[in-house]
């Protein structure tokens, strides 16, 4: 990093990190999770252990080679060009494609406080594609002011989880009973179920490794980001979980269209609502401008290895990729305004769990590159292969469907790579000719 450019210190990664994991689900999750019953918190357990055998490997990768772009780079040195290219191709498009419910969910929580806004046409479209491209500038003026944003939402997004656990310590401290719950048997399937919920809580681990070279002393600030940021978020996540198993009715918590603040409200009060709404509008306001920052970090890091249009490689004058920025929001905010289309919502939802299914295959391959490039590190590589496997079950989740057309969300990537292969080998040839 040229000395003139401030980047992105400790507590900015670790805020990036948390800040892009915690988003506006785990104040839903709750009621989707209830039925359940204790077996939620065996699923927590068992996603935070593959999570944190994830975030290991990315932190050793981040510490012996802190390279820009992640999943990509480390794909890329480990297997060459073509799976470099799956690799990115795969997990941008779960960036751009996935943001689009982000920032619904932004003026989603909005609305609870002003009604006028979900009612009147057009205007929750509008107001999605605005906070797109807000915290676009923001990321394109650079990466400093989306860190400061970063630290700021993460602060404020912790503040009523962090009350709703120490709520349930108390409770549990004066000696107040916790509720009968029914009884759900204990089973493999359900686990699975549980798991497969809960291990989208965990995406954007790997946060801290695609800036990496905007990260200051990145080879000791991203290992230790990542895996303190994965072992906090798992901590407030087990909390919440925790403290609804305890002191709230599973048949009330899977009726509750917002978990969080009707808990909150059983001893605060009927107003907790609306106080609750702002902070998950912030929750998802902060992981939008997360997300945001690697949808453009991710088509740069590629373009500068050969894998996508150079165009893409240009930064702006102040050391950001304006061009991978304004691509990347322009294909999200299609994306955002598809779901307010009439009709369009079921569509919508498909192809964001279509790109989530092909963005697995990121984590998957970069697991596998952890093995091939570091392979004196014997607890790296137990680790890696235990996070290749865990991914492997919860891609099995997905079921077969969602599988089979996140490999053609895949294959369409190809086209563009055989394209740039060409031009480039084009490119080469002009150049020996003349």
């Amino acid at each position: 990093m040229p000395p003139h450019k401030r980047g992105l210190g400790f507590w900015m990664t670790l805020a990036l990190v948390v800040g892009n994991m915690i988003g506006s689900g785990i104040y839903i999750l709750p009621a989707t999770l209830a039925p359940l019953g204790y077996n939620q918190l065996i699923g927590w357990a068992v996603t935070l252990g593959g999570a944190l055998c994830l975030a290991f490997s990315f932190a050793r990768m981040g510490a012996r080679l802190p390279l820009a772009g992640g999943p990509y780079a480390y794909a890329q040195s480990a297997f060459g060009p073509i799976l470099g290219f799956v690799t990115a191709w795969s997990y941008w498009t779960m960036l751009w494609a996935g943001n689009g419910a982000v920032a619904v969910a932004v003026v989603s929580n909005l609305s609870l406080l002003f009604p006028w806004i979900g009612n009147t046409p057009a205007v929750p479209a509008l107001l999605s594609v605005g906070c797109v491209w807000l915290l676009t500038l923001v990321n394109i003026r650079g990466v400093r002011a989306a860190g400061d944003v970063s630290v700021v939402t993460t602060a404020l997004k912790l503040m009523p989880l962090a009350g709703l656990i120490g709520l349930a310590l108390w409770l549990l401290a004066t000696g107040v009973p916790s509720v009968e719950q029914p009884v759900v048997a204990l089973s493999g399937g359900v686990v699975a179920t549980a798991a497969g919920l809960t291990f989208w809580g965990f995406l954007g681990l790997e946060s801290a490794t695609v800036p990496a070279d905007k990260v200051e002393n990145a080879s000791k600030v991203v290992p230790r980001a990542t895996l303190i940021g994965v072992a906090l978020t798992g901590l407030v996540y087990m909390g919440i979980s925790g403290a609804f198993a305890l002191y709230m009715p599973m048949a009330e918590a899977a009726a509750s269209p917002a978990p969080v603040a009707d808990f909150l409200a059983k001893f605060f009060g009927s107003g907790m609502g609306q106080i609750v709404a702002v902070f998950a509008a912030i929750s998802a306001f902060g992981t939008l401008n997360g997300f945001i920052l690697l949808q453009g970090e991710v088509p740069w890091a590629m373009a500068r290895g050969g894998v996508f249009p150079r165009w893409f490689a240009v930064e702006g004058s102040r050391g950001t990729p304006v061009r991978s920025h304004v691509v990347s929001s322009v294909l999200l905010s299609v994306v955002t305004l598809l779901n307010y289309g009439r009709g369009m919502g079921d569509l919508f939802a498909f192809i964001a769990s279509v790109s989530l299914a092909a963005g697995m295959l990121s984590y998957f391959i970069a697991m596998l590159a952890a093995v091939r490039l570091l392979p004196d590190e014997r607890l790296l590589v137990g680790a890696a292969l235990v996070g290749a496997a865990f991914i492997g079950w919860a891609a099995w989740g997905l079921g077969l469907e969602a599988l089979t057309y996140g490999a053609g969300f895949i294959a369409l990537g190809l086209p563009v790579y055989l394209l740039i292969k060409r031009d480039a080998a084009a490119s080469t040839a002009s150049s020996d000719h003349g």
